[in-house]
């Protein structure tokens, strides 16, 4: 194998860590954490005793021609502005996993298949957590019908985890925007925080009041899966903090945000103040029509720490994809994998429910 090096960029953030970690035990001395910091990038380095290299790497700046010119895959655990590093990664014979929920962005890379077909490389969004295993959770509730009308996905985040700084940013960045959902396999366009609905997670989570919000899942899941209507929202663990966002929304106090000291303090509140627990929970709700009757099923998980969660979705597609094993072009996750095929997120403990 002439290209034989792996890049995960943003490698020694909260998921890049995990991931490079795990690769690196792999395949020791080819992973490569890379990231604007050199010097971040070789603490970590040393930290996991040479198997993951360090490699300084802005993609908001021009990138050295020959930077990838040995690597056969790119994780990229960053946001990005454009698709001009996608781009690049393409040029330079290289796969691509992204590990990403903006809806804008994926479209973007969406519009690249031919040249990803056209130079016989793999490119798969939707990895994660949100979207990512709830795309595979859409597909399996799916699965688990005749037909299906709807798919009602809740996501809750604990707001005691360590969530990195670009989840954060995201997350407020989108919390008064403007999005497009299918209902009744029709676009519609709605907004982050509104339309609420109760989900029942069980257990000790019981249930929540959950708020729209612009997980990219929801932009493949309608054609992936030929469903009329697919819907995601999103809850804390803390309903007081999910309730005053909320509120916040309906208040027109989401404008604010778009002040830089506003922006900054909120994303240092949300990063910094452990206001509840590291637990995450995801409910998918197919509903439609199973043995000729109505019919809803249901897959719950729940656990600690969604960073290592992301990380297990991530590793699994990228060992698949980095084998070789899949087809040319850009896919979101579900059109190329499905749990079963998910070697850590597979020993996961999943609840199912279907019921008529």
């Amino acid at each position: 194998m002439d290209k034989d090096r792996i890049v995960v960029v943003g490698g020694y953030g909260a998921v890049g860590s995990i991931i490079c970690k795990e690769l690196g035990r792999r395949f020791p001395g080819k992973v490569y954490a890379a990231g604007r910091s050199l010097e971040r990038a070789e603490r970590f380095s040393q930290a996991t005793e040479g198997r993951v290299l360090p490699m300084q790497l802005d993609i908001d700046r021009p990138v050295d021609p020959g930077a990838l010119a040995d690597v056969r895959l790119v994780v990229m655990c960053l946001d990005q502005r454009d698709v001009s590093f996608v781009r690049f990664c393409f040029l330079s014979g290289a796969h691509y996993i992204d590990v990403s929920a903006n809806m804008a962005f994926l479209a973007q890379v969406e519009a690249l298949r031919e040249e990803a077909e056209r130079n016989g490389l793999t490119a798969v969004m939707n990895v994660g957590l949100a979207p990512g295993v709830t795309n595979l959770l859409a597909l399996e509730a799916h699965r688990s019908l005749d037909r299906t009308e709807a798919i009602e996905i809740t996501v809750l985040l604990g707001l005691g985890d360590r969530h990195g700084k670009a989840a954060v940013e995201w997350t407020v960045d989108h919390l008064g925007t403007s999005f497009e959902i299918t209902r009744l396999n029709r676009t519609e366009t709605t907004s982050s925080f509104t339309d609420a609905r109760a989900a029942d997670f069980r257990g000790t989570i019981g249930r929540k009041r959950a708020y729209r919000f612009p997980f990219s899942d929801q932009r493949s899941l309608p054609g992936s899966l030929g469903v009329p209507s697919v819907s995601t929202r999103l809850c804390f663990d803390s309903g007081i903090v999910t309730a005053m966002l909320a509120g916040a929304r309906k208040l027109g106090l989401h404008r604010l945000l778009r002040l830089k000291p506003v922006r900054s303090a909120a994303i240092a509140c949300l990063g910094r103040v452990r206001l509840g627990s590291e637990r995450f929970a995801v409910l998918v709700e197919a509903i439609g029509e199973k043995d000729g009757r109505a019919a809803i099923a249901e897959y719950r998980l729940q656990g600690r720490q969604q960073s290592e969660l992301t990380a297990k979705c991530a590793l699994d597609a990228a060992e698949t994809v980095y084998a070789g094993e899949t087809p040319a072009g850009v896919f979101p996750i579900e059109r190329l994998l499905d749990w079963r095929k998910m070697g850590r997120l597979r020993r996961e403990k999943l609840e199912v429910d279907i019921r008529s």
